[in-house]
């Protein structure tokens, strides 16, 4: 990484629920966060493309990049990202930053960093192109999407679906899974892949993420014909995540992105994310797996 000055979302939604205030800094006192040595991450171990804890996502490779821009050297706090994660890590102050959320007022957000999309995923054979939440082939097909299942908050494609009647054909696979599995929403991919279900609406990373390392070739189609479904969203830019008493961190990490734009840019394409906007139909995979 080129030496610059050093003074520099679907799941998560519901696992940053219940943030409260942490005691801010009296004024003209550097905040601690800035003070200590570390680059305190709120990681999960078990989520691909995102973070592990063998520090293969691209959330561990990026805050690699934050902690080398700020002279300092990562430490994680490991918990599942589900209810309750920002409970017990960022509000119990055990880590300082959320590496990818959605803009959400229970945090402070640095500007986005990249913005996805949902998208339909099939094997490239069966020759699935439609992009559409109404296309007329999903009355038939046998639709995979993520389920949270609580109180009925379920992924978009999930209640999108729903609205429209289409019930019986589709299959849900909890976004939360089983933990004793390598990343356990890549089951719907990898369901895919097998062709146990004939197409999934999917979030993008976690696509684009595991077709590309899929010995069958899967097609990926961003997802349109949403805005009926509005204020429900299909595409989510997305942060860093600090408490909302860290703004001096706040701003090292918005000064970081607006920086290393092109580092940034250049991670997200060795992880394959569908950047929303700038992605079309594409087959990935086919390789040894």
């Amino acid at each position: 990484m080129t030496a610059k000055r050093s003074a520099l979302f679907p799941a998560l939604l519901l696992a940053l629920a219940g943030l409260s205030p942490v005691a801010a800094a009296q004024p003209g006192e550097l905040p601690e966060t800035i003070k200590r040595p570390e680059l305190r991450v709120c990681s999960d171990p078990n989520n691909l493309p995102f973070s592990n804890r063998a520090g293969e996502g691209f959330e561990n490779q990026l805050a690699e990049l934050v902690a080398d821009e700020l002279g300092k050297e990562v430490r994680y706090e490991w918990h599942a990202q589900r209810r309750g994660f920002l409970r017990n890590t960022l509000n119990a102050g055990k880590c300082d930053i959320v590496m990818g959320t959605p803009h959400l007022g229970m945090l402070a957000t640095t500007r986005s960093y990249y913005n996805s999309t949902y998208v339909f995923l099939s094997r490239a054979d069966r020759n699935l192109t439609f992009s559409s939440m109404k296309a007329p082939e999903l009355q038939d097909l046998t639709i995979g999407v993520h389920l949270i299942g609580d109180d009925g908050a379920n992924t978009p494609p999930a209640h999108a679906l729903g609205e429209q009647g289409i019930v019986d054909n589709v299959e849900g696979f909890m976004i939360y899974g089983d933990y004793r599995e390598d990343s356990p929403p890549s089951r719907l991919v990898k369901a895919v892949a097998r062709d146990e279900i004939d197409v999934a609406a999917v979030w993008g990373p976690l696509a684009g993420y595991y077709a590309a390392r899929s010995a069958v070739p899967l097609r990926l189609v961003p997802i349109t014909d949403t805005l009926d479904y509005m204020p429900m969203l299909f595409q989510y830019p997305i942060a860093m995540g600090v408490r909302k008493t860290d703004p001096f961190l706040k701003n090292q990490l918005n000064e970081f992105i607006y920086q290393n734009g092109e580092e940034i840019q250049a991670l997200l394409e060795r992880y394959n994310i569908p950047l929303a906007g700038r992605m079309e139909p594409v087959i990935l995979g086919g390789g040894p797996g």
